[in-house]
């Protein structure tokens, strides 16, 4: 990158997109964070919600149970009403109602109650009653399988979990039963409750999905109702075995919520797949992400014409510089513009038409005596006009308001007048710094002010002291790019001092430093001309400083890995 227009697009485009990239990255995300939890949260009230309306609806039928006891009716004498007992074995009533008619009023006092029986305890006697008259094959109903799981909490209800109703005939309908001991609580209090009969009430499954709809569920998403033991209720994706629903609440692709049921103990757990949960939120993040990728093609485009456009004309320049250089003086530029370019081109052309006037005028004696004042003439005409195109650029820059490239170009034209002015092999140490500080404010520039160049300069130095022309820009320079430019922020620090007749210059940098390894073979390089090197700049100022004031002078390197590097130049104080 030798171009400064080449220089001056990239900065243009980084400048266009690296905020580009920062803020939609950023409001992207801050926005999907929001969408995320706010659509999270209404999920899991939603979850919550279902969860207290499923514990109801299990408060529900067991009130329905309890009605065997609640059950009262006027001009019924209070012994009989209490003696349950008498009034089940007896009077085969309950609560003055018939058996079967009570448990008809079951039934039918709920839609999703299929079946009711009820089983005396003194005879074993079944009593039913269901909405589809269908026939009941009592050597099917795990009766006592169920009496036996009440037997140690006989005074509690009981629910046992999902099952087939296939006592029934014909039937294989998914139910839930519901049982309930009606105890004799009249006379004295026994330890063990005196139950005179079990009543079973089948509830269909399908009263968990008028629930369903609240969540509006994909074809992916599963909800599932688990009571304490991990016994299946409900599952909205079929028969689905405990240790299946156990492995897809561990699946990353799916967001769990969970949510407790007091009435069984047990959890009502929604699996929802992420993918489709916000699937309208990848969506929109993909638009984003295209469009901001269209934007920064356009602005690399974009970037990229305006490079070419405006180096156009210079590189045209330049190839007819070398033309005029080979002797050719019969050709001229086009001016296409007024603008700073154009006025360079004009002058030129200028500048070529009197050398060949010049030319046609003078005698070839003449011609020859002059060469050597032409070659001369010829190697200031790049200086001159470049410093004179320099700050003609520069004076726009400020025109335009635009300092920080004005202060650059002010910078870089102030380093090639040092570089280019010939004949000076040493200068004052203060114009090294100040050539220095005009280096190190292009590169601070150039890598966004990431790093700092303290100068601390010792009372007793001299800053009219001569030292090797160029001979600390380069170390800089190693120091920014060997060890600063892994890092966010860095410090490069010159310090100069006296050291008895000797003047010392330290520069030191807090970057990535060295292992002992790389630094061994650095200092090699430094002392054997024939060791191969890519510290060239190194080397290169070390080999000046030793030529001109003798082997006592030189550079030394010394590092630490990741602490940083520093570098000792030493130089005689002329007495």
């Amino acid at each position: 990158m030798k171009s400064i227009f080449v220089k001056f697009s990239a900065s243009f485009m980084l400048v266009g997109l690296i905020p580009l990239f920062a803020l939609s990255f950023f409001s992207v995300q801050i926005f999907s964070g929001y969408v995320e939890r706010y659509t999270t949260s209404n999920l899991q009230q939603m979850v919550l919600y279902m969860s207290y309306n499923l514990n109801s609806a299990f408060q529900q039928y067991n009130d329905i149970s309890k009605l065997m006891y609640n059950v009262r009716y006027e001009g019924v004498s209070e012994d009989i009403n209490r003696n349950q007992t008498f009034n089940v074995n007896e009077l085969e009533q309950i609560n003055a109602t018939p058996i079967d008619s009570f448990l008809k009023t079951i039934v039918f006092s709920d839609n999703y109650i299929t079946g009711a029986y009820f089983v005396r305890a003194s005879d074993g006697r079944i009593y039913y009653q269901e909405r589809e008259n269908r026939g009941l094959r009592s050597e099917l109903l795990p009766v006592q399988e169920w009496k036996d799981k009440m037997s140690t909490q006989p005074a509690k209800v009981a629910i046992f979990p999902k099952h087939q109703d296939s006592y029934f005939t014909g039937s294989k309908r998914e139910v839930f039963t519901l049982v309930r001991n009606l105890i004799d609580t009249s006379g004295v209090l026994t330890r063990e409750p005196k139950v005179v009969g079990t009543l079973f009430l089948d509830i269909d499954t399908a009263v968990f999905r008028q629930f369903l709809n609240e969540l509006y569920l994909g074809e992916q998403d599963e909800v599932v109702l688990l009571d304490g033991e991990d016994h299946i209720y409900f599952s909205n994706q079929g028969n689905r075995t405990k240790d299946e629903i156990l492995a897809g609440s561990k699946d990353n692709e799916m967001l769990v919520l969970r949510e407790d049921i007091p009435f069984i103990n047990g959890q009502l757990i929604a699996m929802i797949h992420r993918a489709g949960l916000f699937e309208q939120l990848f969506s929109a993040r993909a638009t984003v992400y295209t469009a901001i990728l269209i934007c920064s093609v356009a602005l690399i485009v974009m970037g990229a014409w305006f490079s070419r456009r405006l180096a156009a004309p210079i590189r045209k320049l330049i190839q007819q510089m070398a033309v005029v250089e080979s002797g050719r003086l019969d050709s001229m530029l086009p001016v296409n513009s007024n603008d700073e370019i154009g006025r360079l081109t004009q002058g030129f052309n200028r500048m070529v038409e009197r050398l060949r006037v010049h030319i046609d005028e003078a005698y070839v004696a003449q011609i020859k005596q002059k060469q050597t004042e032409l070659n001369a003439l010829k190697s200031q005409i790049r200086p001159h006009y470049l410093y004179n195109t320099l700050e003609v650029i520069r004076m726009n820059a400020v025109d335009k308001e635009a300092e920080e490239v004005a202060d650059m170009i002010h910078s870089l034209s102030n380093q090639l007048k040092y570089v280019i002015d010939y004949g000076e092999e040493r200068v004052s140490l203060r114009r090294e710094l100040e050539h220095l500080h005009d280096y190190f404010y292009i590169i601070s520039v150039r890598y966004d002010n990431r790093y700092v160049l303290r100068c601390d300069i010792a009372p007793d130095v001299d800053m009219d002291w001569p030292i090797l022309k160029l001979c600390l820009q380069p170390i800089v320079e190693n120091a920014v790019q060997h060890g600063l430019r892994q890092q966010k922020k860095g410090t490069v620090g010159v310090t100069v001092e006296k050291r008895d007749k000797d003047l010392a210059i330290t520069i030191y940098d807090d970057g990535a430093g060295m292992d002992r390894g790389t630094l061994a073979r650095i200092n090699e390089t430094l002392y054997e001309p024939s060791a191969p090197s890519k510290s060239v700049g190194l080397k290169n100022v070390h080999e000046r400083i030793r030529s001109m004031y003798g082997e006592n002078y030189g550079l030394s390197v010394s590092s630490q890995k990741d602490i940083g590097t520093s570098v000792l130049l030493c130089f005689p104080i002329p007495g």
